[in-house]
Formats: C-alpha cells, sequence, structure tokens
C-alpha cells in the first residue's frame, strides 16, 4: 500500500463517526477491542458447555484414554511425547487435555470451555497481529470478528478433540506477532522466540507446518520487507531481497521438514495414508478449493464429513474448478499493487495445501477444521478491498458499520445453530447424513444411528453395504462404528 494511499484510509478511518475512540491511547483501544472481541465469542458460544462428548474421537482422546484421564503425571508426560496414537504426533495436545482432566475432572463441559476460551485468545491475537503491523483499528476487528463468528470453525471450538486446532492456531499466531518483534527490532534471540514458539505449535498439530511461507508473504504486505518496497516500508528503511528474506526463513523449513517426517512416520504407523498422489486426489483438491471459497461466502449445508467420491467427480467440475482458481489467481496478480490480495489469496491457497488431500490421510474430501486457519487470509482480503473500495467511492466509514454488524449478526446465529447440531453423537451424525447422502445411505445411516449400541449392529454393517455404491458404503460403514464408539483408532486420520 502506497504512502499516499495509507493515508486516504487513515482519513477514513478518522471519518467512520468513531474518531473519538481512535483518539485513545493505543493500547488502552487494544484492550478494549480485544476483551469485546472475547465476550462475543462467550456469548455465541455458550451453547456448546451444555453438550457432551461425541462418539467420533472424543473417546479415543479423551473419555475412553486411559493416559489422558489419569491426568497429567510423570508417565502421561513420556507417553504423550512418544506415541503415534490416532496417526499423529502431537504431545502439546495430549498434555493439554490431561491437564483438563487433571484440573476440570472428566467433564465434558470443562474441556469445551477450554476450546472457547482458547478461540476467543486466538481473535484477539488475530486482531492484535493485524492491527500492530498494519495500523488499521477497524479492518482488523472486522477480520478478527469474522474469524470468531464464522460457523464453519465451529468444528474446531465445540469438538473436544479438535483441541489440537484452536491449540495449534495460538502458537501460530504467537510466533507471528513475535516475528514482528524480530523485524521491528532484530536479534537472535527474538528469532529463537520465532522458532520455539513455531516449534511448540506443530506440537500441537502439524497443520501450521507452512508458518515459512506465510512470513514471506507477511514480509511482502503488511511489513514491505522487500527492497524495492523499502521506500515505503512499515519498518523504516533498508528493505531486503527476497533471496536474504528466502534465506532468513531457512531454520524455521529445517522445523518444518522435520514435522513432516515424524507426521509421515506417525501416519504410516497407523496407516492413516489411505494411497499416494493419484489423479483422483488432484482432481478433488481443484474441487475442494472452490467448495471451500464457496462455504466461506455461503455457509450453508455445513457436515463433519465430506464424502470423497474419487474417480466419480465429474470432468466439467474439475475443469470449471481449475479455471476458476487459474482466473482467480490472474486477477490477483494483475491487481497485485493492492497488496492485500495477493497475500490474501496466497495465504488461502498456501495454508490449505497441507490439508487439501493430494496425498489421502483419510476418508474426507474436506472438512470445516480446514478452514480455520486458511480462511484467515480470504478474510483479509475481503475486508481490505472493502475498505479501499469504499475509500475510493468515497463512502464514509459509519456506513459500513450498519452491514458489518448486520453480516456479523448473521453469521453469530449461523454459528449458534451449528453448536446445537454438536450436542452429541447421535445429534452430530443425525445432522450429518443429510446433506452428504443421496437416499439409500441417508436410510441405512438413519439405521444404524437408531439401532441398540451393542455388537449386532456389526453383524448388520457388512451385508448391507453392499447395496450402495462406494461413497455410500464408506460413510454408512463410519456412522455405524462411529455411533457405537467402537472406532478403534481417529475416524478421519487427522493431520
Amino acid at each position: 500500500m502506497s504512502n499516499s494511499r495509507t493515508a486516504i484510509t487513515k482519513q477514513h478511518e478518522a471519518r467512520s463517526g468513531l474518531a473519538g475512540f481512535l483518539a485513545w491511547p493505543r493500547g488502552s483501544r487494544r484492550v478494549v477491542l480485544s476483551f469485546l472481541l472475547a465476550l462475543i465469542i462467550l456469548g455465541f458460544y455458550h451453547p456448546v458447555l451444555r453438550n457432551q462428548f461425541t462418539t467420533l474421537d472424543d473417546g479415543i482422546y479423551i473419555s475412553q484414554n486411559p493416559r489422558v484421564c489419569t491426568g497429567l503425571k510423570w508417565e502421561t508426560v513420556k507417553w504423550a511425547f512418544t506415541t503415534f496414537d490416532t496417526g499423529n504426533w502431537h504431545p502439546l495436545t495430549w498434555l493439554s487435555l490431561a491437564l483438563d482432566c487433571q484440573t476440570l475432572g472428566l467433564n465434558p463441559a470443562g474441556t469445551h470451555f477450554e476450546n472457547v476460551l482458547l478461540h476467543g485468545l486466538n481473535a484477539a491475537l488475530l486482531f492484535l497481529l493485524l492491527e500492530s503491523c498494519t495500523g488499521f483499528t477497524w479492518p482488523s476487528l472486522m477480520v478478527a470478528a469474522l474469524f470468531a463468528l464464522h460457523p464453519i470453525n465451529v468444528e474446531s471450538v465445540a469438538w473436544a478433540a479438535e483441541r489440537k486446532n484452536v491449540l495449534s492456531m495460538t502458537f501460530f499466531l504467537l510466533a507471528m506477532l513475535a516475528y514482528g518483534r524480530y523485524v521491528k527490532q532484530g536479534g537472535g534471540q527474538r528469532y529463537a522466540a520465532v522458532a520455539g514458539l513455531y516449534a511448540v505449535g506443530l506440537m500441537a498439530k502439524p497443520e501450521i507446518i507452512t508458518l515459512p511461507f506465510v512470513l514471506l508473504l507477511w514480509d511482502y504486505w503488511p511489513l514491505q520487507r522487500m527492497s524495492e518496497l523499502s521506500a515505503e516500508s512499515a519498518v523504516g528503511p533498508g528493505g531486503r531481497s527476497f533471496s536474504f528474506l528466502f534465506f532468513e526463513k531457512l531454520p524455521l523449513v529445517a522445523i518444518s521438514l522435520g514435522s513432516a517426517i515424524v507426521t509421515v512416520i506417525a501416519a504410516r504407523a497407523s496407516e492413516a495414508v489411505r494411497n499416494g498422489f493419484t489423479f483422483a486426489r488432484i482432481a478433488n483438491a481443484l474441487v475442494a478449493y472452490v467448495r471451500y471459497v464457496g462455504k466461506a461466502f455461503w455457509p450453508s449445508r455445513l457436515a463433519v464429513m465430506y464424502i470423497y467420491h474419487g474417480d466419480s467427480i465429474p470432468a466439467w467440475a474439475v475443469f470449471s474448478s481449475a479455471v476458476l482458481l487459474v482466473a482467480i489467481s490472474g486477477v490477483v496478480v494483475y491487481f497485485r499493487r493492492h497488496r492485500y490480495l495477493v497475500v490474501g489469496w496466497f495465504w488461502f491457497l498456501g495454508t490449505l495445501v497441507p490439508v487439501i488431500g493430494v496425498v489421502a490421510v483419510g476418508m474426507q474430501a474436506m472438512a470445516d477444521r480446514y478452514a480455520y486457519l486458511p480462511f484467515v487470509g480470504l478474510f483479509i482480503a475481503v475486508v481490505w478491498g472493502v475498505m479501499e473500495v469504499a475509500n475510493w467511492r468515497g463512502v464514509r466509514g459509519a456506513w459500513l458499520l450498519a452491514p458489518s454488524v448486520a453480516i456479523l449478526l448473521g453469521l453469530g446465529m449461523l454459528t449458534h445453530r451449528q453448536i446445537s447440531y454438536w450436542r452429541d453423537g447421535e445429534t452430530m451424525w443425525r445432522r450429518t447424513i443429510s446433506p452428504t447422502l443421496t437416499t439409500g445411505p441417508k436410510l441405512f445411516a438413519k439405521l444404524l444411528i437408531l439401532r441398540p449400541r451393542h455388537q449386532k449392529v456389526f453383524t448388520t454393517v457388512s451385508p448391507l453395504m453392499r447395496r450402495f455404491p462406494p461413497p455410500g458404503r464408506l460413510f454408512s460403514g463410519m456412522v455405524g462404528m462411529a455411533t457405537v464408539g467402537a472406532t478403534g483408532g481417529a475416524a478421519f486420520g487427522d493431520p
């Protein structure tokens, strides 16, 4: 963003009708707005405290895991750092859940409350990160509020076993904040803090493995550290070349490679890797990218399981998805002087790479929880884009307040409703089969849910599953096993 454009948009903020609040000391303003975000999240997410553990992985991770249930003991610590249970190596997640059991007991409300607190902390950290790096208060707050209230994030918060998602995001954002301090003040200790926070975050969930790539984007905007941008850099003179910035990230890349190796070993140890690099998986990835974009703007028919259709994905869907992704990327590159578009779009594309499913880990085509980090990029691109268009059209900031609040209220209501679908295992699966299955498999899945939860259900599963095409067969069996709480491993092989 050029200096002139920065000045104009600063004036736009000042004309928003809240100039008095913007005149407050920056520290006080940050505290008030961070607290406001936390209150909003507690207000919309409080029904989750009445939810039970589900039959999908919550038993394996918490309620039926003897190591976790015994609390935070030395034996639990040793086990957490050496086990590949559930096809993952995430010792920090195990220790976090064990600490819950030790301090709160085997209580679903306590575990859910911890997830909500972490989600609230993540929203506040995201706001502080954006505000500190860009200097813009209201766009930063809007991005954080969209992240806080978008219903696709309910799965990451309301599913107790997904503690790993919200916890890893906390350390991802802390690492980015630490990187901002390193950029402004320099020093090996500050860089070590970035690396340390990143390494700890990977111990919660390796999905944040793209942090070095995100930091390169962050150097482009809003930090503007690259040499050709040094004249207008937000961090002072002395911009760096791309090669310097790339080599600067090599220690973080080394950490990423180490995490990737451990992740592959863990997945193979539990046979979570279903197959290798195939055309069907590439086709699914292209379609999934477009479906994620669709759910960002129209979050309907959300489900815990989206069927992977393999070779049955229509060719027209694959082709049109590829064309759309290339077209959007082309437009973003063409308008690259609006640097937030480049950062937002490629943040979305890049952070989805580890979980887009080119190499199959689990049986899902996509998952709501995988959007927790990537959607931040889309929110940045959209919010800053709206702000710049409004500025160009001479629209006062106050006129954006009403539609912004309306959008957030709508998302909040959808989030509140989505939480109710996670009340317990049966409710979750009843909701899931409606938007994901056709009539035959749907009826069979309902039959499995309604049957008594005992071993007889398995004598029914095998012959009846053969009547349905592979996606229905796969999902119906999954419903049956998850409903009786007997998956014997992480149901979806979540990376």
